[in-house]
């Protein structure tokens, strides 16, 4: 923000070198910056979506169910991928008609709106997608459980312990799996669209300080 920064500081002074800098000046500036940044959350959130879509194509489920003999589950799964594909077309085109929003307000008051209701959707978005990663992890962790042949070993000696052992073994593996797991995917959505997040938020304070 050091253009704005600037910005501020010639405004406040009387005399100075440059041309006389007015409110309006800093108010397209941070137009121009909102409206930078939730463009690139659109196109970030394209690129998210063809990147899940490529790799749902390279993953055949369909083949996978098959090898486990749960070809009864295939059409369960297919509904709950449209499903998902709706939902996050759905955000993508909340994020277009921000984008277009912010884009074309004169207002401050409804750029300072625009903002909130942007910040709010990725929000909702970020946690829709962590929510799903983690359905999906545990979802392909029972399965591989309860069709895999490989774990009949596992649960045989499962159901034959009497202390458990083996069971706490493979709970406590799932649980430090899925906080990597999960937690690596939180880590990637907090660097990217926090950032981003974090620059409308910084605009947002500014645009509230010159609309007092």
């Amino acid at each position: 923000m050091k253009e704005l920064d600037l910005l501020k500081k010639a405004w406040q002074k009387d005399i100075h070198p440059f041309e006389q800098v007015t409110e309006f000046d800093i108010y397209k500036m941070l137009h121009n910056k909102s409206s930078s940044v939730v463009r690139w959350i659109l196109i970030i959130s394209i690129i998210e979506f063809l990147f899940w879509t490529l790799t749902s194509v390279l993953f055949n489920t369909d083949d996978y169910m098959h090898k486990l003999h749960a070809e009864n589950l295939i059409i369960y799964f297919k509904v709950a991928n449209g499903i998902n594909y709706v939902v996050i077309l759905w955000f993508i085109f909340c994020f277009y008609k921000n984008y277009i929003k912010i884009s074309t307000t004169e207002a401050t008051k409804q750029l300072m709106k625009n903002i909130i209701k942007t910040r709010k959707t990725v929000q909702f978005y970020v946690w829709y997608n962590l929510s799903m990663i983690t359905l999906s992890f545990f979802t392909g962790l029972v399965m591989a459980y309860a069709y895999n042949p490989k774990m009949e070993g596992i649960k045989y000696k499962i159901a034959h312990e009497s202390n458990h052992q083996t069971l706490l073994i493979i709970v406590g593996i799932v649980i430090v799996a899925s906080v990597v797991f999960v937690g690596l995917f939180w880590l990637f959505y907090r660097l990217l669209y926090g950032i981003l997040l974090s620059k409308l938020k910084t605009n947002y304070k500014e645009l509230k300080k010159i609309d007092l």
